[in-house]
C-alpha cells in the first residue's frame, strides 16, 4: 500500500469565534493528565512533549475520514492544546454496569479496527513520537494504546469515539487491539474485579471482541503468549515511569498498580490454554 506523506503540523493559534460558548467545565481527571477542561465545543489540555506528534496523527485520521477521534484545532492564548469536543458518555473510574453490554464490547472492537484501518500508511515526519521507556514495541502502526472504558465515547449504547491520545505511538495492531480487549473484557485476576463485574465470563467476552475485531487464526493462537509478554512490559514501564516521572504514575504505583499487573500476568499464565480454546474453538 502506498504511503501518504502529510505536511508538518502547524503550531496554529486557536481563536474563539464570535458567539462561541465560553462556559468552562472541568473534565474528569485522567490517570496522568490533569487540568483538562471543556470550553464550549472544545477541550483544552495542558501541552505535553508528545502533543505535536499526537496532533499530526489526529490530522492524518481526519484526512483519512475517521470520525471517531477529536480534531486538533491549535493552541490557545494560555498555551493549552485545543481539541474538538466529542459528545457522548464515558465510563467512570470504576466502570458502571452499563459498560458490560456485549453489544458495546463488540462495537469497541469494531471502532478500534476502523482506527487501525485509517492509520495505515501514517509515518510521523517532523514531529516523531517520544521513545517508549524500557523497551520499544515494533513500529508497524501508529495506534491509540489506551482504549480503556474511560477513553471511549459511547452514544446510544455503541462506541462512537476515542479520546485521550496521550499514549498514542508506534506499535502493532494486535498489541493495541489486545490492550483494548484487556481493559474491556476485562482480563485480570478475579480478585481485582470491579464492583458488579465479578460474574462476567472473560472467555466468552474475549471471543466476542476477537470476532468483532477480526483477529485471524494465527493471531488467536499467539494471543495468550502476547498477553503475558504485554503484562511483563507494562510492569517494567509502569515502575520506570513512577520512578522517573512521578506525578500520576507514582500515585498509581503507590496505589498498587504493580501488584495488579503481576496478578494479571499470573492469571493469564494460569489460563493460557482456556484463552486459546475460547478464541479458536
Amino acid at each position: 500500500m502506498s504511503t501518504r506523506v502529510r505536511p508538518p503540523v502547524e503550531v496554529r493559534v486557536y481563536r474563539r469565534a464570535a458567539g462561541e460558548a465560553s462556559d468552562v467545565e472541568l473534565m474528569p481527571a485522567g490517570d496522568v493528565t490533569e487540568g483538562v477542561v471543556r470550553v464550549g465545543d472544545t477541550i483544552r489540555r495542558p501541552h505535553q512533549p508528545q502533543s505535536l506528534a499526537v496532533a499530526g496523527y489526529l490530522d492524518w485520521l481526519e484526512d483519512a475520514g475517521f470520525d471517531g477521534a477529536p480534531r486538533f484545532l491549535g493552541r490557545d492564548a494560555g498555551g493549552r492544546d485545543v481539541l474538538s469536543f466529542v459528545p457522548g458518555r464515558c465510563a467512570g473510574a470504576l466502570p458502571e454496569t452499563w459498560v458490560q453490554s456485549e453489544e458495546l464490547l463488540a462495537s469497541v472492537a469494531r471502532l478500534v479496527r476502523r482506527l487501525h484501518d485509517a492509520s495505515v500508511g501514517y509515518v510521523p515526519q517532523s514531529h516523531p513520537f517520544p521513545p517508549r521507556p524500557v523497551r520499544q514495541d515494533p513500529a508497524e502502526l501508529v495506534c491509540h494504546l489506551d482504549v480503556t472504558p474511560q477513553n471511549v465515547v459511547v452514544r446510544d449504547g455503541i462506541a462512537a469515539g476515542l479520546v485521550d491520545f496521550d499514549l498514542a505511538g508506534p506499535s502493532t495492531a494486535l498489541k493495541d487491539s489486545y490492550n483494548a480487549a484487556m481493559h474491556w473484557v476485562p482480563l485480570r485476576d478475579p480478585a481485582d474485579a470491579w464492583p458488579g463485574w465479578e460474574d462476567l465470563d472473560p472467555f466468552r467476552r474475549l471471543r466476542i471482541f476477537a470476532d468483532a475485531y477480526g483477529w485471524d487464526r494465527e493471531e488467536r493462537r499467539r494471543l495468550s503468549g502476547l498477553a503475558v509478554d504485554a503484562a511483563e512490559l507494562s510492569y517494567e514501564r509502569m515502575r520506570h515511569n513512577a520512578e522517573a516521572l512521578g506525578g500520576g504514575w507514582a500515585r498509581m504505583w503507590a496505589e498498587g498498580a504493580g501488584g495488579l499487573i503481576l496478578r494479571r500476568r499470573g492469571w493469564l499464565e494460569a489460563n493460557a490454554a482456556r484463552l486459546t480454546d475460547a478464541l479458536t474453538g
